[in-house]
């Protein structure tokens, strides 16, 4: 029988599905699970580190879920880090969270992996627009904020004049972007492929709306399961451990050239992929903590 684990989930509410089905799935194995906010941690940076919460010296844990979004991520991953220093194991460490939250940096990471990718282009001055339209076959082509989540900040240009004139709005906000192909063939659809450790444990098609390219939930999207091929589960192991994910939802696309990997994320929802499979994602999760739980089993130790 397996040990009774103390498990942090740093979330922002203990009301979110994901957090919510995370504490049930330890509960039902026997383990203590405690929800705390991480922006209301705060942390002794010394020869002894330690984290606080409203008073509180949280210590005596045994491993860390990290739930964090994309809009905390700077302090989010510093809690992280700080329970890392503390020899805590994490579910998903603060480098590899940070890593596959920058999605140039992503792409960069994949690419030299020789993963496969969309063509992507990204520039700086107004003087190359053209090219970087053309680096990725003209239009139709997609043009991302490098700062934008659940598909914000995502426009499909049907024209090269409409791209040049998205890129210049865009760099009139001084905001970075990217440029990257189209895949018309993928029909508005994506594959989620749901990884944890070294194996792809569910995956589900999402299809956009009519009239929509963005396939994501909160957008109208609709999820159903789909059987993968050995391909698709290869390239999605190999994009989570190039990450350094333990626990990773990876965005694929089916395109002419095989599967593209359109982004890896940190903290998956569950929802979704529980919902469409009918797979106890979460219980899988807590297995894999049970697994793989020790003092001091960092890879990172708080470096980076």
């Amino acid at each position: 029988m397996t040990k009774s684990l103390n498990i942090l989930v740093l979330s922002r509410s203990p009301e979110l599905y994901s957090t919510r089905r995370l504490v049930e799935a330890g509960s039902e194995r026997g383990h203590r699970v405690r929800v705390v906010d991480p922006l209301r941690c705060y942390m002794n940076i010394s020869s002894r580190p330690t984290v606080h919460y409203m008073g509180e010296e949280l210590s005596g844990f045994d491993a860390v879920i990290p739930r964090i979004g994309a809009s905390i991520t700077f302090y989010g991953t510093a809690v992280v880090r700080q329970f890392e220093m503390m020899g805590v194991f994490t579910l998903n460490e603060s480098v590899a969270i940070s890593r596959s939250r920058d999605k140039l940096r992503s792409l960069q990471l994949l690419s030299r992996k020789g993963i496969g990718l969309p063509v992507t282009a990204f520039g700086y001055s107004p003087d190359d627009t053209r090219d970087l339209i053309q680096l990725v076959g003209g239009a139709p082509l997609v043009i991302k904020l490098l700062e934008g989540t659940q598909g914000k900040g995502v426009v499909l240009a049907e024209t090269d004049q409409a791209a040049e004139s998205v890129i210049d709005a865009f760099r009139g906000l001084k905001a970075y972007f990217l440029t990257q192909e189209f895949i018309a063939e993928a029909k508005g659809a994506d594959i989620r492929c749901f990884v944890i450790g070294d194996r792809v444990v569910a995956a589900m098609k999402r299809q956009a709306k009519d009239g929509e390219f963005r396939s994501n939930l909160h957008r109208g999207g609709t999820a159903m399961a789909v059987k993968i091929t050995p391909q698709e589960r290869a390239t999605a192991v190999r994009a989570a451990r190039t990450m350094g994910l333990n626990v990773a939802g990876v965005d694929l696309m089916r395109s002419h050239h095989g599967p593209v990997v359109l982004e890896v994320n940190s903290s998956p929802g569950l929802e979704g992929i529980e919902s469409a499979t009918g797979k106890n994602i979460a219980g899988l999760i807590i297995e894999f903590i049970e697994k793989n739980a020790r003092p001091g089993r960092t890879k990172t130790r708080g470096r980076g």
